[in-house]
This record gives structure tokens, sequence and C-alpha cells, in this order.
């Protein structure tokens, strides 16, 4: 039984701390601003600049036999066109119902 003394020492000890520092953590947490309350502005014009640069510069690829480096310019356009629809959509459904 003499053994399970320093054990059982130890294991509380050890949950102890992990209980004050899983505290710790929490509470910084807690206070800290979220990411999604942050303010985040984009420029719509631009993003749908840049995919029209890279949907030409995709077709400029492809008429030159590059077909991977085509592909991977045209997902670059497609997800700067659906970014710049989410900024979109975004600032759409931020406006007050009433006015």
């Amino acid at each position: 039984m003499r053994h399970t003394l320093n054990l059982r020492r130890t294991l509380t000890a050890v949950l102890t701390t992990t209980l004050l520092a899983g505290g710790v953590l929490l509470g910084q947490a807690v206070t800290a601003e979220p990411a999604a309350a942050a303010k985040m502005t984009c420029n719509i014009d631009e993003l749908r600049a840049d995919a029209r640069k890279e949907r030409d510069r995709a077709a400029q690829l492809r008429r030159l036999g590059a077909r991977t480096e085509a592909n991977r310019a045209a997902a670059r356009a497609d997800a700067l066109e659906r970014r710049a629809q989410q900024c979109h959509d975004a600032e759409n459904n931020n406006r007050p119902i009433w006015k």
C-alpha cells in the first residue's frame, strides 16, 4: 500500500496542473476577440479582374500546350471568382432588412 501513496500524490499533482493550465487557456480564449468578428474588407472588382487575368492566362497556356499549368490557372481563377461572390453575398446579407 505504501507504493500507491506516491502514485496518488503524483496523479493529483498532474491533474491539478492540467486543470489550472486548461483554465488559464479557457480564460484567454473567452476574452480573446473571435476571428470571425474581425472586420474584413475585400475589393470585389479587383478580385474579378484578377480572375479574368487568370482565365486569360489559362487560355494562353492551353494554346501553348501546357495543360497542367492551364488547369492550375483555371483553378485559381475559380477560387478568385468564388471569393468575389462570397464577398458580394456577405455585403448584401449584412444590410438591415428595414432599409
